[in-house]
């Protein structure tokens, strides 16, 4: 090795690697690409290593991406822009393979070196590479082309920009279904480059050739280019030439077309503005909330509260409502949940009157589900209605509701209605929380289910922060600690975890009064589990207390446990001590 010349030892390197059998050898060859082209320095790694690259891409798909990625960030390694011409080549070949991914990122790649090259580099390399991609024998090659039209279109001459306008158009009216996808996909980034003169002549007719297409796979993607067009037309033409394709693909033969406009309408109704919408939109998106599909009227659902923001409450009372109203009892649970996770957001539209006479009975319907995600959908989003309708109304008309969610059988409903009391008792307030809410949070903490159980504990806990300690102290404390004689072992150990988040809340004067007599007379109980939750509770307690307290009453219970006879008793005492021991040597 020592007679080999010290600069050709990494491409030497690099070949061996590259040629041997072990994949992962081939790949951490190709991912040091930028350290090997850093020894070799700008002027070999143009004439050696990017050679070497071209001619060496026969290889596993996972190597060839690892490259294309690479060579994305190699304009610094050839000696910079003026020499970014020399990373077209490898490029171009990996935009033939037949692996999609490695298509992708090759374009991907081009695509960054295009837009830092010099112009004169784009008309003399860059524009002949798309022009022979997009007459490639290879149906890979004409897919790749594609994606390169917006970066080559901006800085040709005319002439060629007519040439490539026509050769966008030819990939629109390919034979292969992969061509005309990928260049309805593209469709709006090349739209973006073109003088607004060509744009109404050569774009449009591209696009209505793609509407057109025989196969649905096309014309969904020709959706997209809807809304990217629209963006770029005048209002005028945009209703003229985008208004009608969206009407025409709300009622396509294809589920999944309608699927895309369903998706996407509020973005097609931005482009098209909001007049047009209510006069040709709103009938095409009531056909697509009453779609036969389920798919589609799941996606039309979602966007529902969306769509009813470009309406005046008029309308939408008169024409979405009793779409709404249908879709609340839809045989599919997915539109239901679809509807639920939105609706509320109907509520500040329409306004007080119609939500309380026309929402709240759906709302009421949702809530009352059999399937769970569309009741905690719905339960989520009460505070939106409250903003409009105000706490009494909705604490007579969703509250029974609620209590009735509270001991839903589905555990998830039940956690949820937890994470949502404090918000809802926020809203609520004190006097209306003790009377209905109250005793639901008492009830949570004697739950089967463990996380029930815990989230009923941090519950209390937010409860009391939300209300002060005086309020807590008369009405959860009390209660609390009650249960710390439970029978059964694991409510007793969620009290003491309940009592361990209250602390800090309750402050350290109701900590010594109230609960640590609780905890210490806990350390007593004959399950082991009991004991050594007592040690960690202590534990959390001493920052909370006096120091006096720590030494006449926690320190010796923690002592007592320390000699128990379980070890894990005795693991945690110990740990107990050392944290009491860390506390008094930093006072």
């Amino acid at each position: 090795m020592a007679t080999i010349d010290e600069p050709l030892y990494p491409i030497a390197v690099l070949i061996d690697e590259l040629k041997n059998e072990d994949i992962q050898l081939r790949l951490n060859s190709i991912r040091r690409l930028s350290t090997i082209a850093r020894a070799l320095g700008e002027e070999r790694t143009r004439k050696e290593l990017i050679p070497f690259l071209s001619e060496n891409n026969d290889d596993d798909d996972e190597v060839l991406l690892a490259m294309a990625d690479e060579l994305g960030v190699f304009i610094p390694y050839v000696g910079g822009v003026e020499y970014a011409n020399v990373l077209l080549p490898p490029l171009e070949t990996l935009c033939t393979v037949e692996e999609t991914c490695v298509r992708d990122k090759s374009v991907e790649s081009l695509c960054r070196i295009g837009t830092q090259m010099i112009e004169q580099d784009l008309v003399d390399h860059f524009i002949p590479l798309v022009k022979r991609l997009a007459a490639g024998e290879w149906f890979t090659a004409r897919v790749s082309s594609c994606g390169l039209f917006h970066i080559a279109y901006s800085s040709a001459p005319e002439t060629l920009k007519t040439e490539l306008r026509a050769l966008y158009s030819q990939l629109c009216q390919d034979d292969m279904p992969m061509v005309r996808r990928s260049a309805a996909t593209n469709l709006g980034k090349f739209a973006a480059t073109v003088e607004p003169v060509h744009l109404k002549t050569d774009i449009m007719s591209i696009f209505e050739d793609l509407t057109q297409d025989d196969q649905d796979s096309v014309r969904l993607l020709a959706v997209d280019g809807c809304a990217a067009l629209g963006k770029l037309l005048e209002p005028q033409d945009c209703v003229a030439h985008i208004l009608p394709v969206i009407v025409n693909f709300s009622q396509d033969k294809s589920w999944r077309v309608r699927y895309m406009v369903a998706n996407q309408l509020y973005e097609l109704c931005e482009a098209v503005g909001p007049e047009p919408t209510r006069s040709d939109l709103v009938p095409a998106y009531v056909r697509l909330l009453r779609d036969n599909e389920a798919e589609v009227r799941i996606a039309a659902a979602g966007k529902v509260t969306k769509f009813c923001r470009i309406l005046n409450p008029e309308v939408a009372i008169q024409h979405i409502l009793p779409c709404v109203k249908d879709l609340s009892t839809d045989s599919s649970q997915h539109v239901r949940s679809a509807l639920a996770s939105v609706i509320m957001g109907m509520a500040p539209v329409l306004g007080k009157d119609a939500t309380i006479e026309q929402l709240l009975p759906i709302f009421l319907s949702l809530l009352k589900d059999e399937f769970p995600d569309v009741r905690l959908n719905i339960i989520s989003k009460l505070d939106q209605v409250n903003q409009v309708i105000g706490i009494d109304l909705l604490s007579q008309s969703l509250l029974p509701a609620i209590v009735e969610l509270a001991e839903d059988r589905h555990w998830r409903v039940r956690l949820a209605i937890i994470e949502y009391i404090p918000l809802l008792a926020s809203q609520l307030g004190v006097g209306f929380f003790d009377d209905k809410l109250g005793a639901l949070c008492m009830q949570w903490l004697k739950d089967k289910v463990y996380s029930i159980r815990d989230a009923a504990a941090n519950n209390v806990k937010r409860l009391a922060e939300e209300f002060g300690p005086d309020w807590a102290m008369q009405h959860i404390v009390p209660q609390v600690l009650d249960l710390i004689n439970n029978p059964h072992y694991l409510y007793r150990m969620t009290i003491l975890h309940a009592v361990s988040l209250l602390s800090p809340v309750m402050g350290s004067e109701i900590t010594c009064s109230q609960l640590l007599p609780i905890v210490i007379n806990a350390s007593k109980d004959r399950v082991p589990n009991i004991k050594f939750n007592v040690a960690k509770v202590l534990q959390s307690l001493i920052p909370i207390v006096d120091q006096s307290v720590v030494e006449k009453t926690i320190r010796p219970c923690l002592v007592e446990l320390s000699e128990d006879p379980d070890v894990d008793v005795r693991f945690f005492a110990t740990q107990a001590l050392q944290s009491s021991d860390h506390v008094m040597m930093s006072t």
